[in-house]
């Protein structure tokens, strides 16, 4: 239960909900007893009063009597009725106390969950992967809330129902009170087995059955390679097979599911058969009425689904502490990049690498090694060199993604580790080399990039998509700006990807501009077209420019080469082709690939 005392906050807040769901259970068992006793009562009152009445019979007294003796069960049959409605009304209030209570924890902690995802560093994600990420706000929360939820509620009334209905029962003879409960801790233990075992199964076919989606998932996003290397009975085999192993556990399940309902019954039965039997005894003795027996009856299903659920509760709640287990490992973990307290007075016009080190954590990749460059407003900053050289580390570190190892970074001659992030980084606007689109409307996906809380209109989506060359390939869509693109906007292409990413990051209005290899998926005319158009946008900004693309960071004020983490070059365009090193070398292979590109297209 220890880790389940992490929910105590959300007990607390919720307290008239729970206090509630515990007064309302116990007026709902109290009008449940009632019904018994009414039972009783008209039962022995028809056994004492029939053979009066066959006495009476011929005589003037006997209409009288009779209409007397049908008034009386009426009126007991109406309360019974009235009885039962009032119990359903209290289990109507009991439900939407508690129930309600845990629906609204389930809403706090998925939020509370999903609020410090988003806390956490880039490293956290690298080391987890999404569907346990998800597995965890969802299916966890989902087991978290059947504990706060049902748990507790059939936990208050088995209490409640269990003392109500023993004190009923010894009341009226105890010897028939212990014969009749006999067999219930056999059910409680039973329910617990079988639900055990049940809920182990569960989890199996639930691993299936999340190997087939993911498995279905993939093969839809890569439905074009597994049609072009022509696998597709390959993978209808797969999916057969995958298919075959969930039905064959689900089967299993549905076996043991078949033993709950009998078994349950068996010993329902059981608890009634010695009620009658030993009941019948008690009444040759004259130690009860034969309404006892009806009575006791009554109590044994009154007490069935209670001492039941006991097993089921305890089942819940192991399964829901495993859960809530799972959430607090991630809760607990606490975000490698905290924001600072610094607030700079104007938007950030300088940057500074010192020295920068840093080495990924998770591989022991030295990334970076003594990285030290200035970027001062209305200049732009080109980054190039080899696969693995470390250029998207500099793209993290400038949007403080990661933190440096060693050396510092300064914006505006603060260290960029204590300024406050919100603020810095709504200054900054990041194109990244992977491109990510949501599963929106083109208009919503460049509306990502507003700072402000109203939307903005088509006019201005026109301009900024005009800025990042897209304006063109937008308007041929029958629904322009309104086209609804699909999962990560797979239904554009990738030039037209990143297009839509640099105007969503051109709406920011930033004073630092990052693109990383953003420009890869375009073609050269294209490609000078946006860069004419930033050059003008950026004039009094800053950018930094990451590209293997010599065509497109040749007009930088600054390059830097980058290899194996190091800066083995620097300086202008024409600086590095005096050097005749790897920007050169770079420059005349790609300009040799073009020129025989054209000629043989």
């Amino acid at each position: 239960m220890r880790s389940l005392s992490h929910l105590n906050k959300y007990f607390l807040k919720y307290k008239w909900h729970l206090l509630g769901g515990i007064f309302f259970v116990a007026l709902s068992n109290m009008f449940a007893i009632i019904p018994a006793r009414l039972i009783r009562f008209g039962l022995d009152f028809v056994q004492e009063n029939i053979q009066l009445y066959g006495a009476l019979k011929n005589f003037s007294l006997e209409n009288n009597f009779y209409e007397h003796l049908t008034l009386t069960i009426l009126l007991v049959s109406l309360l019974v009725l009235v009885c039962a409605l009032i119990k359903g009304v209290f289990m109507f209030l009991m439900r939407q106390t508690i129930i309600v209570m845990s629906r609204h924890i389930e809403y706090d902690l998925k939020n509370e969950v999903f609020r410090h995802y988003l806390k956490l560093d880039l490293g956290f994600y690298r080391q987890n992967s999404t569907g346990d990420l998800i597995n965890r706000i969802a299916e966890d929360v989902s087991r978290v809330r059947m504990y706060v939820g049902p748990a507790i509620m059939y936990s208050i009334n088995m209490l409640v129902m269990f003392i109500l209905v023993s004190w009923a029962m010894f009341s009226v003879n105890a010897k028939l009170a212990l014969f009749v409960m006999l067999p219930l801790p056999l059910m409680s233990f039973m329910v617990y087995y079988i639900q055990n075992v049940i809920n182990k199964q569960s989890d199996i076919v639930q691993s299936h059955l999340s190997r087939i989606s993911t498995f279905v998932q993939e093969s839809f996003s890569g439905i074009r390679i597994i049609k072009a290397f022509v696998r597709e009975r390959m993978f209808s085999s797969e999916i057969e097979k995958e298919s075959d192993a969930y039905r064959t556990e689900s089967m299993k399940l549905i076996t043991v599911n078949a033993y709950f309902i009998p078994i349950m019954i068996l010993l329902v039965g059981l608890s009634s058969l010695m009620t009658i039997y030993i009941g019948g005894l008690e009444v040759i003795k004259g130690n009860i009425t034969i309404g006892n027996i009806a009575e006791f009856v009554i109590y044994v299903n009154m007490l069935t689904w209670p001492v039941a659920a006991l097993g089921y509760v305890v089942s819940l709640v192991q399964r829901a502490a495993a859960s809530q287990e799972r959430i607090n490992e991630f809760l607990l973990k606490q975000p490698l990049i905290e924001s600072g307290t610094i607030t700079l007075d104007k938007r950030p016009e300088q940057i500074e690498f010192d020295s920068v080190s840093f080495t990924y954590k998770e591989t022991g990749l030295r990334a970076l090694n003594e990285i030290s460059f200035e970027l001062n407003k209305g200049k732009t900053l080109a980054i190039c060199g080899p696969t693995g050289s470390g250029k998207t580390s500099i793209a993290n570190m400038i949007m403080r993604l990661f933190d440096p190892d060693q050396g510092e970074i300064r914006i505006n001659y603060q260290v960029l580790s204590k300024l406050d992030l919100s603020q810095y980084r709504s200054n900054v606007a990041y194109v990244p080399q992977d491109v990510f689109l949501f599963s929106d409307t083109i208009l919503n996906n460049i509306n990502f990039g507003n700072l402000s809380k109203d939307k903005i209109n088509e006019e201005t989506a026109k301009h900024y998509s005009e800025l990042a060359g897209v304006y063109d390939n937008i308007k041929e869509f029958p629904s322009g700006f309104q086209t609804i693109l699909g999962e990560r906007g797979i239904t554009l292409s990738g030039g037209q990807k990143q297009r839509v990413s640099i105007a969503r990051a051109l709406l920011r209005n930033p004073s630092l501009l990052i693109l990383d290899d953003c420009l890869s998926a375009v073609d050269t005319l294209t490609e000078e077209t946006i860069l004419n158009n930033l050059k003008e946008f950026m004039k009094d900004r800053m950018s930094v420019m990451i590209s293997h693309r010599i065509s497109t960071i040749m007009h930088a004020d600054e390059i830097i080469v980058l290899d194996n983490g190091k800066i083995v070059e620097k300086g202008n365009h024409a600086d590095l082709m005096k050097n005749g090193a790897y920007y050169a070398q770079t420059y005349h292979k790609q300009l040799a690939a073009e020129h025989y590109s054209n000629v043989s297209g």
